[in-house]
């Protein structure tokens, strides 16, 4: 009875239950680490665009490096929004995430009324690099040069259109911004992705497009086509020989940067070993020589230096848009 009623008993007591308890959580947290399950990476376009063929380039070695699976979904559907505003209201525990590009901020301005935030609901978990586009014509199209398809569009307004991966795409966007700044007039036709808009122009049904790399650089040579010019500021190491856009439309200049999005809230500790990771797959040779043939310029940077980008692009694709005149709804 006396040890009930000693203080010193009690606080010895309270505190041998507050050190188990930690020794509790201690061994959880060992037992149970990021990533103990399939990690799902949502593709907001169909199979055969710049976003699923370069997550299923890094996927596997992604997966190795975590020590789990890493599982492709595409999810496509008004632009890239269905499978982005799925992936904001998912939970914040580092198993599902976005392969995001420039649509992605695009789609901040391009719809009037969105159901998330391109910004505040996401993180930047880890960036993969960095594209241009190629501007493609049909071979039933005369023109050589961007000059003479400008000369060309101009003297047929309304007759020509124009194939995307969608409304809201990049595809999208980067067509309407330059005939905005040309002063064109093209009708847009969507489709439900970028390999699907670049059948369209091989097939003649569509004049021409501005497809990503990866999808444009294989019909390079194919007589049912012409590239006519790169959508950087430059010429392309990828496409030697064919002009920028911006030498015959100056000011004209689109590229696209890809990464990795989390839902707002992931745990920092789940965002910076996925970083961490994915810097060091992009650093092997084999994923370098892969993302090069797609045209992508690999790169990383920390998820702060990614969150600057992320918002600093909002801005920037906000003027892009204001300037091409588009809308999607």
């Amino acid at each position: 009875m006396k040890m009930l009623s000693d203080p010193y008993f009690f606080q010895s007591a309270r505190r041998s239950l507050l050190l188990a308890a930690a020794l509790v959580g201690l061994s959880a947290q060992a037992a149970d680490p990021w990533p103990v399950k399939p990690i799902r990476v949502v593709i907001p376009f169909t199979t055969g665009g710049v976003q699923d063929t370069l997550a299923r380039s890094i996927s596997n070695e992604l997966g190795a490096a975590l020590g789990q699976p890493v599982i492709v979904e595409n999810r496509p559907g008004a632009g890239g929004t269905v499978a982005a505003n799925a992936v904001a209201k998912s939970a914040p525990d580092g198993y599902t995430l976005i392969l995001a590009a420039a649509s992605h901020n695009i789609n901040g301005s391009l719809y009037s009324k969105l159901n998330y935030d391109p910004v505040k609901d996401f993180v930047g978990a880890a960036y993969i690099g960095n594209t241009s586009y190629i501007m493609v014509v049909s071979a039933s199209v005369p023109a050589k040069s961007v000059a003479e398809f400008v000369s060309y569009a101009k003297a047929r307004p309304g007759q020509l259109n124009y194939a995307t991966a969608g409304s809201g795409s990049a595809t999208h966007l980067a067509m309407a911004y330059f005939s905005g700044m040309a002063g064109l007039d093209i009708v847009h036709i969507p489709t439900k992705g970028a390999g699907d808009a670049m059948t369209e122009v091989l097939a003649g049904r569509s004049q021409v497009m501005i497809n990503a790399n990866n999808v444009a650089l294989p019909f390079a040579k194919d007589s049912r086509v012409r590239l006519l010019g790169v959508t950087s500021d430059k010429a392309s190491p990828f496409v030697p020989g064919v002009e920028p856009i911006s030498a015959a439309l100056p000011g004209y200049v689109f590229d696209s940067w890809f990464g990795l999005l989390a839902p707002a809230g992931t745990p920092a500790d789940i965002v910076n070993k996925l970083n961490t990771e994915m810097s060091k797959v992009l650093k092997r040779p084999e994923v370098i020589e892969r993302l090069t043939r797609q045209g992508i310029e690999a790169g990383s940077m920390t998820p702060e230096a990614f969150g600057q980008l992320l918002r600093q692009d909002f801005e920037r694709m906000a003027r892009v848009v204001k300037t091409s005149g588009a809308k999607a709804d």
